[in-house]
């Protein structure tokens, strides 16, 4: 087994992709909630633009992908691949919003989980040497999640308990290669760059979920859909690197909300894990509670301006060291529930740790 394969579901990287660049694009509510002060941009026009909500979603991609990538100090030429995703039918956001980037695109889809799963993929192919800079990017929109999945927004249906607020916003990051020991020995400049890679976050390792269905088929339940896909991940995640909890300052979910967040808390505490201590929900964090969105926040754009925007900053500046970011998702589609199937969950666990 290769020294990079960490027990069953996990890879600890040799030389840890560096996170180079980052940028977070919000809308108007988001940006009137309590991490509103950390996103790059807030967007005051719903349809940023354009006609339809699907345009607006693809231009917030566009943007945050170009903002991240000049934070990086880069240009869209250094850019060998980007790993992008959204949750509208065949990848439309980030189909139509990168098309004109003119960068080679994988396009995955995780659902809400997309994010760690773009970053797990972009990680893997820097580390293996196959590009020297990848950009990993997801967004979502309000009003074009609630006209996939739910009802046109001029139906005006009451939102249940349970319920989650799609977040509209993108959240790019661009991952580098990390200077190897032995070329801060050979060269002057890129020792230089060793130096300014100090203060830096690394992705220093992945835990890939696997698909976890317990048979819920509430689609305004996505908490209940999720939380044992986290938990599965976290827990494996623990075990595979041999951590307790206390390794990571924060142990951050991507979209639970207020119920996925007890469900999940009791599933790791019966696998004989208590992370109350270190445990935070991007979902329950991005809105106030005066905001009526129910059990909080959701969508592929929640976790990811909450690590582009808040997570990142906060390691940046020492306040946290390690972080497990952990996205979660809900793979279900129009045909699947209308079908009366379940909704099977998802998550995927990405270590960051600062240089």
């Amino acid at each position: 087994m290769s020294c990079k394969q960490m027990g069953k579901q996990s890879i600890c990287f040799k030389n840890p992709p560096v996170i180079s660049g980052a940028a977070s694009i919000v809308g108007e509510k988001e940006g009137e909630g309590p991490y509103g002060e950390y996103f790059d941009k807030i967007e005051t026009d719903p349809k940023v633009g354009g006609e339809t909500w699907e345009e607006a979603e693809g231009k917030l991609q566009e943007e945050a992908a170009s903002m991240a990538i000049r934070h990086a100090g880069i240009t869209k030429k250094d850019i060998r691949y980007m790993v992008a995703g959204d949750l509208l039918g065949q990848l439309m956001a980030s189909s139509f919003g990168l098309a004109e980037m003119d960068i080679p695109l994988f396009g995955v889809y995780g659902a809400c989980s997309t994010m760690g799963e773009s970053l797990g993929i972009a990680a893997m192919i820097v580390d293996g040497g196959f590009a020297e800079h990848v950009v990993a990017i997801t967004s979502s929109h309000f009003a074009s999640a609630e006209k996939q999945f739910r009802f046109p927004l001029g139906y005006g249906n009451q939102r249940p308990k349970a319920a989650t607020w799609t977040v509209t916003g993108s959240g790019a990051v661009v991952l580098s290669r990390s200077v190897r020991k032995e070329e801060i020995l050979e060269k002057e400049q890129i020792s230089s760059r060793a130096r300014a890679e100090k203060g830096k976050v690394k992705v220093k390792g992945i835990t890939t979920g696997k698909i976890v269905d317990y048979g819920v088929k509430d689609n305004m339940n996505m908490g209940a859909c999720m939380a044992p896909a986290a938990g599965e991940v976290i827990v494996q995640n623990l075990v595979d690197f041999g951590y307790k909890p206390e390794y990571y300052d924060k142990i951050i979910t991507g979209d639970l909300g207020k119920v996925g967040k007890d469900i999940l808390i009791d599933f790791v505490e019966a696998k004989g894990y208590d992370i109350r201590k270190q445990y935070m929900d991007c979902g329950i964090e991005i809105y106030g509670e005066e905001q009526n969105v129910q059990a909080g926040g959701s969508g592929c754009g929640c976790s990811a301006v909450m690590l582009t925007g808040y997570i990142l900053k906060m390691l940046e500046r020492g306040e946290w060291n390690r972080v497990l970011f952990v996205p979660t998702g809900a793979l279900l589609s129009q045909v699947s529930f209308n079908e009366g199937n379940s909704v099977p969950g998802i998550a995927h666990g990405v270590v960051l740790e600062r240089f």
